[in-house]
């Protein structure tokens, strides 16, 4: 059995947008995902059921307007949406109720280069990847070069709030996810179009660094088999070994990926201006 469901083929569920980001999914398997230049949080909504790629109907609203440019986001085990707020290079905690707390404002007394990516471990604990892509919105707040002395990959205490770096030496971090487990942690170098495994410790740092895949990935997703959805002008499907088992070409870059719905195994992505859907034979694992 493949991964992908017999004969289902990606299903465009919106467009117009300006660049689509940042998709993660609640524990009702809402999707929410950004566009970051416009600095909107949305929603998708599935409605109904969804078989062999064709879907129902489905709602798109708006959860949060500014959003502080957000772009990489994650669902804690609270219910609350962690987001790298890249207007101030923050990282935010926003309730259901879209109360903002800042849980990141920098490193060592300076600004994080822009948080892209984040991940939730079990214990609370954040992962967050900080590259540096100069963006239009930080005209007049701050220079678009280097902060922190590298572009780095941090993890965030749960009980402490310490910020500390824990991977220093790839070119350009970007797309990042973990096991459910809390054991094993993916971090792509997209400049480097490779992607990377660590064991996780249990003070937040990682050690057992092996080579997964020679892909670069902007962001990354996990089925419940341990398999690792990696996103660049497509998504590429890995088996936890690293052997590419399915390869999904898309029309546009696709920054991001989830799985959402009713039943987990619709697999959705942010292509650029447009919003796709596809149908899985394995469940999501949950936010990405």
């Amino acid at each position: 059995m493949g991964v992908i469901e017999a004969g289902a083929k990606p299903v465009k569920l919106a467009e117009g947008f300006a660049f689509t980001e940042g998709c993660t999914s609640d524990a009702s398997g809402n999707v929410f995902f950004v566009d970051q230049p416009q600095s909107q949080i949305l929603k998708w909504t599935f409605d109904g059921e969804e078989v062999r790629g064709k879907f129902s109907g489905g709602k798109l609203s708006t959860f949060l307007e500014p959003s502080g440019h957000s772009n990489g986001m994650s669902f804690d085990g609270a219910g609350n949406l962690i987001a790298c707020a890249d207007l101030h290079n923050e990282v935010w905690s926003i309730a259901p109720d879209k109360r903002v707390k800042v849980l990141v404002r920098g490193y060592e007394g300076k600004l994080l280069n822009g948080p892209n990516d984040v991940w939730v471990r079990p214990d609370g604990g954040l992962y967050l990847s900080d590259p540096l892509y100069p963006r239009d919105w930080w005209k007049g707040l701050r220079e678009p070069t280097v902060q922190v002395g590298g572009e780095f990959v941090f993890y965030v205490d749960a009980r402490t709030g310490e910020v500390r770096p824990v991977v220093t030496d790839l070119v350009k971090p970007n797309g990042i996810i973990g096991t459910p487990d809390g054991k094993t942690l993916y971090v792509s170098d997209i400049r480097g179009k490779r992607t990377w495994r660590y064991r996780m410790e249990a003070d937040g740092s990682l050690s057992d660094k092996r080579l997964f895949c020679e892909e670069e990935s902007d962001g990354m997703t996990m089925d419940e088999a341990g398999n690792v959805y990696v996103t660049n002008k497509g998504v590429s499907i890995y088996s936890p070994q690293g052997q590419r088992l399915e390869r999904v070409d898309m029309p546009a870059w696709v920054g991001n990926t989830c799985f959402g719905g009713a039943d987990m195994r619709t697999l959705f992505m942010a292509a650029s201006k447009e919003i796709y859907a596809l149908r899985m034979t394995l469940r999501g694992v949950g936010p990405a």
